[in-house]
């Protein structure tokens, strides 16, 4: 998580609220449930980009060893806070995959 402090957050949470709530107007406008997908990727891909571009002039290895880094720890970061509490509720709800448990087993011996 990008604990950040919140002077930091005020000045970009109205900018990130309006473009959240553009990529949803433009995703609905599609009809498609996952159209939201393909608008976020380039919103963040171009973002990313454009920070690169406006702070360092050109791209360099380290730079993209950083981006993909955060980007990496955003993904952690979701999975890890909804994402497996997600599937740990869906498997209570339906049960697990058999062969899971079979696993665990063997690799306690």
């Amino acid at each position: 998580m990008p604990y950040i402090a919140p002077h930091d957050r005020r000045p970009l949470d109205p900018l990130i609220d309006q473009l959240a709530q553009q990529i949803v107007t433009q995703a609905k406008a599609h009809n498609y449930d996952a159209a939201f997908a393909g608008l976020l990727n380039y919103t963040c891909t171009r973002l990313a980009l454009k920070v690169i571009k406006l702070q360092f002039g050109s791209l360099r290895y380290w730079l993209i060893a950083i981006v993909t880094g955060v980007f990496k720890n955003i993904t952690d970061e979701f999975y890890r806070r909804l994402g497996a509490p997600y599937e740990e509720k869906q498997i209570t709800k339906n049960s697990d995959v058999d062969l899971y448990e079979e696993f665990r087993r063997d690799i306690e011996k």
